[in-house]
This record gives C-alpha cells, structure tokens and sequence, in this order.
C-alpha cells in the first residue's frame, strides 16, 4: 500500500513538498503512520511570510474574535481527543490512555486562553 505524504499547508493552500520523510511508530517500528512532505526553502520562506501576514491580522482582531477561534479549536480538539489520543500513541510509542489525557489537556487549554481572551472584554 502507497502513503501519499501529508502536504505542507501554506497561505491557506496545501502545498506538496520537495520531499517527503516516513512518520513511523516508535513502539512498533513496522507501523508507518504517514509521510510527511519537506519543504524547500522556497517554500519555507512562503510560509513565513504567510505566517507573518496572518500574525498581523490576528493582533487587529478585537478579543473576542480571539476568543471565539480559540474557544471553537479547543471545543474541537475536546471532541476528537480520542481520534487525536490514537495517533499520539502511535507516533510518540505513549500509552493510549497519556496520549488521550495529552489531547483532552490540550484542548481544555485552548478554551482557557479563550476564557482570558474573553475577560479582556468584559473587565
């Protein structure tokens, strides 16, 4: 079976890379999860420069657009901690149950920088 290498996203675009590199599972090293493409230093460069731009737009957001984003990824991180807890396991060799309580701390921490975020407004 052939893995298509995940590609690089950029500027709200998925770019492929120059090349990519095999993602395999430490704890069972016949397992390869994916190929991750490598960026070249074009598109390295593209994507700091995006990164740069969308950094600027997000400091003039007000703070409850930021609180809102976040608060919408760490609800959707909480939802999928499962999913997220499973590949975790198999990419870092943790156990299930680490791996998902990674996720789910993840999570629950978006949604508390989304709470502060949240305060600015109303203090």
């Amino acid at each position: 079976m052939t893995i298509e290498p995940f590609p690089n996203y950029i500027a709200g675009t998925w770019v492929a890379g120059c090349d990519s590199a095999p993602n395999i599972n430490p704890s069972d090293l016949n397992d390869t999860i994916g190929h991750y493409a490598m960026a070249s230093v074009d598109d390295t460069s593209q994507a700091i420069d995006a990164a740069s731009k969308a950094f600027e737009s997000w400091t003039r957001s007000t703070s409850l657009v930021r609180a809102e984003a976040l608060d919408k990824i760490g609800t959707e991180i909480v939802i999928r901690k499962d999913e997220l807890g499973d590949m975790l396991a198999r990419e870092e060799g943790k156990t299930l149950r680490e791996a998902t309580g990674e996720a789910h701390r993840a999570g629950s921490l978006f949604k508390y920088f989304a709470s502060e975020a949240y305060r600015e407004t109303v203090s």
